[in-house]
């Protein structure tokens, strides 16, 4: 018997795979969610970076201007008469150094005064301020009324029983940073204070 002839508009093509057309579609789908996932890690990962490197520089690296002061201070002889003085002090100085780093200052001189007239200094030798700490040293220094201006107010300052004395000071040195970044800070010292002649005490004592 001969074949049927194949029949006008007959369709011979194998049916369409709408199976594996779904399953293509959702792995491009996933690989369009990972895509846009790894996009989103990487731009947080900016952003976080960023915060992280501004508050290191806000705070780790940010040179701080160290503190100097004259902490506290005592007399190991104490002579007043009744127009002159001559005394011994043992003054405690601190160098107080916020910084993430240690400070480096090199000799200095610490001067006394009496309203503005010097009446005695001393050697501040160079040290060291370690990071985040205060450094802490004694100096000794000889405060005489030798050189004062014969129209000073001793007088009335030795009848009110009050010494007022002053001090400055000027440290210069460098503040290591990571070991590798050096910044040039230099202090100046500016204190106030007061010499009770009964009790042979320092008081009210200011640094600013």
């Amino acid at each position: 018997m001969a074949e049927k002839e194949q029949q006008p508009g007959h369709n011979s093509a194998a049916p369409y795979n709408y199976g594996r057309a779904d399953e293509e579609a959702q792995t491009k789908e996933l690989k369009r969610q990972k895509r846009k996932k790894l996009i989103l890690y990487i731009a947080a990962f900016a952003v976080f970076q960023t915060i992280v490197i501004v508050i290191f520089s806000l705070t780790v690296m940010k040179v701080k201007t160290p503190k100097f002061r004259v902490r506290t201070a005592s007399f190991e002889t104490f002579s007043v008469t009744a127009s002159s003085f001559d005394m011994r002090m043992n003054a405690r100085l601190g160098v107080k150094n916020t910084n993430f780093g240690p400070y480096k200052f090199d000799n200095s001189t610490i001067t006394f005064y009496y309203r503005g007239a010097e009446i005695g200094n001393a050697l501040v030798p160079k040290s060291t301020a370690k990071f985040q700490s205060t450094k802490s040293f004694n100096v000794t220094i000889n405060l005489s009324s030798t050189n004062l201006p014969t129209s000073s107010e001793l007088g009335s300052d030795f009848n009110s029983g009050i010494l007022p004395l002053s001090s400055t000071s000027r440290l210069t040195g460098k503040v290591e940073l990571m070991l590798v970044m050096k910044k040039k800070k230099a202090i100046n010292m500016n204190c106030t204070m007061e010499v009770n002649i009964a009790s042979k005490q320092i008081q009210n004592l200011k640094c600013e």
